[in-house]
């Protein structure tokens, strides 16, 4: 009986530790402030500043977006115009739509499948494939896009990109919206 209690101690301190290494979860900020509102905030135009850093932390390019967002009802539309530290551009139009149960999905031209979001507190958690371009191929990668309302003007924004598990990089980027 002694043995079965101490078997069962160690499995559950085992579990623990490794639900531990699961990470946060979006839940764990419910309390947080200000409360983020998609709708809300992704309303109006929006300048973001932002680097991609490889895995060993070196910055590899920056870039500049303005946005410019408008919602209808629970369905939104985030217009992305990306200049890149080389002169580079891109577009990305996001569309994105609230459920009922407080989650959001979107979808956009270069993201495979659907995008799959979750709001608690002040943070906005967002999961995608980006269908990416480099040196003429297209791969697909996993971002795990994690955004921090910090005030009614300023969101910052990290994203790990990975591919096949492994992590490629990281996104910083900071919003501010603008005001009137």
């Amino acid at each position: 009986m002694k043995r079965r209690v101490a078997l069962s101690a160690v499995l559950l301190a085992a579990a623990g530790g490794l639900a531990a290494c699961a990470g946060p979860q979006v839940s764990d900020y419910a309390a947080d402030k200000p409360v983020l509102d998609l709708a809300t905030y992704f309303n109006g135009t929006l300048d973001a500043y932002g680097v991609f850093t490889d895995r060993s932390g070196k910055v590899v390019r920056r870039f500049t977006v303005v946005m410019v967002c408008t919602w209808t009802g629970n369905e939104g539309v985030l217009d992305e115009d990306f200049t890149y530290s080389d002169g580079e551009k891109q577009r990305r139009v996001w569309r994105l739509k609230k459920r009922p149960d407080g989650h959001y999905t979107g979808t956009a031209d270069d993201v495979k499948g659907e995008a799959q979001g979750q709001v608690a507190g002040n943070t906005f958690r967002w999961g995608y494939t980006l269908n990416l371009p480099v040196d003429g191929k297209v791969y697909e990668v996993q971002f795990d896009d994690w955004m921090y309302l910090m005030d009614d003007r300023v969101m910052l924004n990290k994203a790990v990109m990975s591919k096949f598990g492994f992590k490629l990089g990281e996104v910083t980027l900071s919003f501010v919206k603008r005001a009137g």
